[in-house]
Formats: C-alpha cells, structure tokens, sequence
C-alpha cells in the first residue's frame, strides 16, 4: 500500500484556502509540524521506501527522508525518470550520497516505472 504524507485532507485544503497573513503562516507553521511527524510515521511503519529522484538535484525533503530511512535500516527503491543530468560524477546516477544510502540499504535506483514491482521485490 501506497502512502503520501501529503494526501489531501481538510485541514490542509483549509489552511491553503485561507487569506495571505499571519494567522495562515501560523496554521502552517503547526500543520508543518504534524506533516513531517506523519511522515515519520509512515517511514518507520513502512517495509520499504520509494523516492522520486527527479529534478535538477534530489528535492530536500526527499533527500532527507532517504537519510531517515536508511538510519531506521529500511530499503530504498528510487525513481530517476529525469533524462537531465544530475550526478556527482560520471559514475553515478544522483547525487552521490543519496545514491550511497539508497543501494547501502539493499534498494536500488530503476529508470523505468515499469522495474518498480521486481526492485520492491527484490528488497523484500
């Protein structure tokens, strides 16, 4: 089962609907927080993690969920769909750290979404 630490729910819809100000920079500043303790969450309760890759560089927040997924010792299948360069050097894929904690969790990175099934499998 898929989960999305972003999925649509109504406190967010209502905190994006709300004007520009102070009081809407402070509803986000407390969801905020509830966001990323969810993704915590379902980091730790997952059996293996799935990160898109794509970008001119790996997005942070997605840089830094892989960082927490390796140190709580979970696998790690990234997405590299982006034709756009974005290695270190021309031995890797990414940039090289993250690409270090992905495949040193026993994941791997695919190019095709159509590899996802067998590389999830093969973490199991």
């Amino acid at each position: 089962m898929l989960h999305d630490p972003w999925e649509e729910d109504e406190e967010i819809a209502r905190i994006a609907a709300m004007p520009y100000g102070a009081q809407k920079r402070a509803a986000w500043q407390a969801a905020n927080l509830k966001i990323g303790r969810k993704n915590q969450d379902l980091i730790d309760g997952c059996d293996v993690v799935f990160a898109v890759l794509d970008g001119v560089d790996v997005d942070s927040g997605t840089a830094a969920e892989i960082g927490y997924a390796f140190a709580r010792q979970k696998p790690i299948v990234g997405y590299r769909g982006d034709f756009r360069l974005s290695a270190d050097n021309e031995g890797g894929i990414v940039n090289l750290q993250v690409e270090y904690f992905i495949r040193a969790s026993g994941g791997t990175i695919i190019r095709e979404l159509s590899e996802l099934d067998r590389a999830i499998a093969a973490c199991a």
